[in-house]
């Protein structure tokens, strides 16, 4: 897949979720867009891994998907909002990591989801219509 194909896939994806939810994450994106599998982002939630070790691309074409990921976001006013994932099914609180050595930017990137302010209101309409 070439680098403009890429980059729209990237965008739909985070169109595509910010309409159904109202905000977007790199993770989803990387799952919709296919280059992480639904088991390789289970596996990491219950701690065995990193979610770089069941990528299926190179590290080149990541740095494109995280760059087009912010540019969306900004191109498209979403609100970035910080998030902690911990693992799953466990007593403790383990943060996980998303890079193999945690580097913190690295880190920061992929837990960062961005919110749609106006369509979670929208969404929100839609529920509760009173």
């Amino acid at each position: 897949m070439n680098n403009q194909e890429l980059t729209k896939r990237v965008h739909t994806a985070m169109a595509n979720q910010c309409k159904v939810r109202g905000y977007t994450t790199p993770v989803d994106v990387l799952m919709e867009i296919g280059v992480l599998s639904k088991a390789n982002y289970k596996n990491w939630r219950h701690g065995r891994g990193y979610t770089g070790s069941g990528l299926y691309l190179y590290f080149s074409k990541l740095s494109l998907i995280m760059h087009e990921i912010r540019s969306y976001a900004k191109k498209n006013k979403l609100k970035p909002s910080f998030t902690v994932y911990k693992q799953w099914k466990t007593k403790q609180k383990i943060i996980l990591r998303f890079s193999k050595h945690g580097n913190p930017s690295i880190e920061k990137g992929y837990s960062t989801h961005y919110v749609d302010s106006a369509q979670i209101r929208v969404l929100k309409c839609r529920e509760d219509p009173d």
